[in-house]
């Protein structure tokens, strides 16, 4: 092999790991790894009531955040 296509390889890869690098800093800071409780809430909620239930929960609490107006 030639030097200029190692040299070649070791660019791209090199580009290719720094895209990857900070397309995953842009995940982070956009908040994208923010859902804490998406694994407890499976295991609490794992029937379709139990889901339906929570959906609802979390939409009048979503709703009442909302329409909350201090006086």
């Amino acid at each position: 092999m030639d030097s200029w296509l190692i040299a070649m390889m070791i660019g791209a890869s090199v580009f290719l790991g720094a895209l990857g690098l900070a397309g995953f800093l842009w995940a982070v800071k956009n908040g994208q790894f923010d859902d804490e409780e998406k694994f407890l809430n499976a295991a609490k909620f794992d029937g379709v009531d139990e889901l339906n239930a929570a959906a609802d929960l979390e939409k009048k609490k979503e709703k009442l955040k909302r329409d909350y107006r201090p006086e």
